[in-house]
């Protein structure tokens, strides 16, 4: 009878396999609670893109009239009208834009790399001194410093040319301090010890040695520091006044003031917007898949 009676208390619950032990509710919501706030996160970032792009797709009359995230039938309007304003100033716009972020975030990198593996490898004094600088740096307001960088490039004649945006940008603070994390991480001191070993100076050690090792810390500080200039709109309002010259941000903003008198170019500027986001998705995709394929192979090889 004893026997039977433990049998039946030892029997697994129904819909359990045996010798597993089914979570108690609690914590199982407990667990659940981080995904509900990421995907309320997600949901407040990701509306108003939606919004854009939905938006995009209505003519001037269906943007105030029909409810709000009910696709329209005018992007194709739009964008002619937007190809054909002012002789395509807008595809300018973003020229000037890729031009800006694309070589403003490859020599940022180029100087983050270099920085960062020369604060991580080699000890030198006043070097933490010139770290704490940096990490200073990066908690500096950028309205902060775009005064000074201002009356700087006045003195040297450089206001209003694409040195005066690209030249600020070279400097990243975040990407030296990312760079000087990943080089300490992924370049091992016995292997630069072997290539000094081996004859080799220290430029060709870092070119061919530490540089593939920290590839995939670089993709990331280009991924943001490309980000970061694509949607700078303050260095660009200060230093520019010709609008051939603006990046996409600055001249949306100025037809957004114009279409304060008048309606019909909010169209315009949502078109704008829509098109504006599109290149950083399609970068963000192609880098976070070369990203990804650089840690399985760093993988492979360890």
């Amino acid at each position: 009878m004893s026997s039977s009676v433990a049998v039946r208390e030892a029997a697994p619950a129904a819909g359990t396999t045996p010798g597993t032990t089914q979570a108690p509710p609690l914590r199982r919501r407990i667990a659940l609670a981080p995904t509900a706030v990421l995907l309320l996160g997600a949901l407040y970032c990701l509306l108003p893109v939606a919004w854009v792009v939905i938006a995009s797709t209505k003519s001037g009359s269906e943007l105030f009239s029909s409810f709000t995230f009910l696709p329209g039938s005018g992007f194709t309007d739009n964008l002619k009208d937007l190809s054909a304003y002012r002789d395509g100033v807008y595809w300018k716009w973003m020229a000037n834009s890729a031009l800006y972020a694309g070589v403003g975030a490859l020599l940022s990198t180029a100087v983050s790399a270099l920085s960062g593996y020369a604060l991580a490898v080699y000890r030198f004094r006043g070097r933490e001194s010139i770290f704490n600088v940096l990490m200073a740096g990066v908690l500096m307001p950028p309205v902060i410093l775009a005064v000074p960088q201002y009356l700087l490039l006045a003195k040297a004649d450089l206001t209003d040319s694409y040195l005066s945006v690209l030249l600020p940008l070279v400097l990243s603070p975040y990407g030296i301090y990312l760079a000087r994390i990943y080089a300490a991480a992924a370049v091992p001191p016995d292997v630069v010890e072997a290539g000094r070993m081996d004859g080799a100076g220290e430029w060709r050690i870092f070119t061919r040695v530490a540089l593939p090792m920290m590839v995939p810390g670089l993709v990331t500080v280009f991924l943001f520091q490309f980000v970061a200039v694509w949607n700078n709109f303050l260095l660009p309002y200060i230093m520019l006044s010709d609008d051939e010259k603006f990046p996409i941000t600055l001249g949306l903003f100025t037809l957004l003031e114009q279409g304060a008198n008048t309606p019909a170019l909010y169209t315009l500027v949502i078109t704008g917007a829509f098109l504006a986001i599109v290149p950083l998705i399609a970068l963000f995709l192609v880098i976070q898949r070369f990203w990804s394929l650089d840690l399985l192979s760093g993988a492979v090889k360890s």
